[in-house]
């Protein structure tokens, strides 16, 4: 071990206190960005058994992500919808409330006079009740994050795209309520 007398220890330490701070101001050059907050739900079904995951990341204005069911539906399309309320009450999901629509249209992309601002494509379910789908929400995190939330909520049943207030796209079948997370 090497032996530094005391008065040159102290210098070597005060040099050190004097350098750390100015390294910790700069970033160094390629440094990762500071994380990003986003918005993911747990999907759950009407017996409380956890069926899948939606995750929405800011991009450019918008959100966008996946939703991943791992089972419970029937196979074939159902209608998948942003919820006003960010409560989801077992069985039926009546909490969520409505679909989210601050500017009071009516539902459907096909609908003259709609869409509401939480009409969502709908998801295709396989033969196992399995889904994954690609997304693009036209809002922010704080949409989904206000004072009552929101949920994403699947019907049993396709959405024709057009009826108000929800396409015919029957009862709720899975919910899961947004909350922030950070990477």
């Amino acid at each position: 071990m090497v032996h530094i007398p005391a008065p040159f220890q102290i210098a070597a330490m005060a040099g050190l206190a004097l350098t750390l701070p100015g390294c910790a101001a700069r970033a160094p050059a390629g440094a990762m960005p500071a994380p990003v907050a986003f918005a993911e739900a747990i999907l759950y079904d009407g017996t409380g058994q956890r069926t899948g995951i939606a995750t929405l990341r800011p991009a450019g204005g918008h959100l966008q992500g996946r939703v991943e069911v791992t089972g419970g539906l029937t196979p074939g399309a159902h209608g998948m919808h942003i919820h006003e309320t960010g409560r989801c009450t077992l069985p039926d999901f009546a909490s969520a409330g409505g679909h989210l629509n601050p500017d009071g249209k009516e539902h459907g992309f096909q609908n003259p006079r709609g869409t509401h601002a939480g009409d969502l494509p709908m998801i295709q379910a396989d033969s196992r009740g399995a889904a994954v789908m690609d997304l693009a929400f036209p809002a922010t995190l704080d949409v989904l994050l206000d004072m009552d939330g929101a949920a994403l909520v699947i019907h049993a049943d396709a959405d024709d795209m057009k009826s108000d207030p929800s396409g015919n796209s029957g009862g709720r079948v899975m919910c899961g309520v947004f909350y922030r997370k950070m990477p």
